[in-house]
């Protein structure tokens, strides 16, 4: 059952677009059924065009990011923190409660506020290389988590694009974003067609590219970066634990690896993308 509603204090105006729901199988709810079922999700919101944003700050920045919202659900107490974005956007807004929350997205929604929105196309690589002149390249990241650690890093340090082998998670997946805090819509990012392949696509745009690795053969990646500093640098990342396949390490220009004290050595990868895009940005 739903029936349209207009929460608020007195003298507020009827909230457009709010509609209050019960029932966890109303279909106007589908884009939220099942956030917890990983491999569901993974195929139905590419194949879909949608991703979800949870939290307010994280909703707002993919609104300001230039992403369409195909609806929102909310929690009664986030309707009016909310509110001027549902008067702004042309998009169904999903009143419901928390119990029913959790039954149709499979979770506790703490955050009480999340929106479906849809995606916009992926640039080329070619596109992203035109312009940029620091690049983060990732090989085989599947933990959401990292993906999402390692964009906040890349837009908080500077890096100017992200691309992804084929393998790599969706930037776009409901962890990631939140675990970014919305960053992965600050830094742009493209798919590499094939593996390791594309990498000479961004040889050939007249990127050095640098492998990070913990091997004691690479060298210490301050004194990669500033020896030449006008470069423009690709910095390699590989999965957690296993770092960087041989193949892609063979297809790379340079190894270079962050100096550790204390007997310690490797960080992970989140960690170590920090680290390193602070080096890179530097040079």
């Amino acid at each position: 059952m739903a029936t349209a509603s207009s929460p608020g204090t007195p003298g507020d105006s009827p909230a457009r677009g709010l509609v209050t729901v019960d029932e966890p199988d109303d279909p106007r709810l589908r884009d939220y059924t099942g956030l917890t079922d990983v491999e569901l999700r993974r195929r139905r919101e590419p194949a879909e065009g949608l991703f979800i944003a949870e939290g307010e700050k994280v909703i707002r920045r993919a609104r300001q990011a230039g992403y369409a919202m195909r609806s929102m659900l909310l929690s009664a107490k986030w309707i009016d923190v909310m509110r001027d974005v549902i008067d702004e956007v042309p998009a169904p807004v999903y009143a419901v409660s928390p119990e029913l929350a959790e039954r149709v997205t499979g979770y506790h929604v703490h955050r009480g506020a999340l929106a479906s929105m849809q995606r916009k196309p992926l640039p080329t690589p070619g596109e992203l290389l035109a312009t940029a002149r620091r690049v983060v390249i990732m090989e085989s990241v599947n933990d959401h988590t990292n993906i999402g650690a390692i964009f906040r890093s890349a837009a908080a340090l500077g890096m100017d694009a992200v691309l992804l082998s084929p393998d790599c998670a969706d930037p776009l997946y409901r962890r990631s974003v939140k675990v970014s805090m919305g960053a992965v819509f600050a830094v742009p990012y493209a798919r590499l067609d094939s593996w390791p392949g594309g990498l000479e696509t961004v040889r050939d745009a007249g990127f050095e590219l640098l492998a990070l690795t913990p091997d004691e053969k690479a060298v210490p990646i301050d004194t990669a970066v500033t020896a030449d500093g006008a470069a423009r640098v690709a910095l390699m990342l590989g999965a957690e634990g296993d770092g960087l396949t041989a193949r892609a390490l063979r297809a790379a220009d340079e190894w270079v690896r962050i100096p550790m004290a204390h007997g310690v050595d490797s960080l992970n990868v989140g960690a170590a993308a920090a680290v390193a895009f602070y080096a890179v940005s530097r040079g």
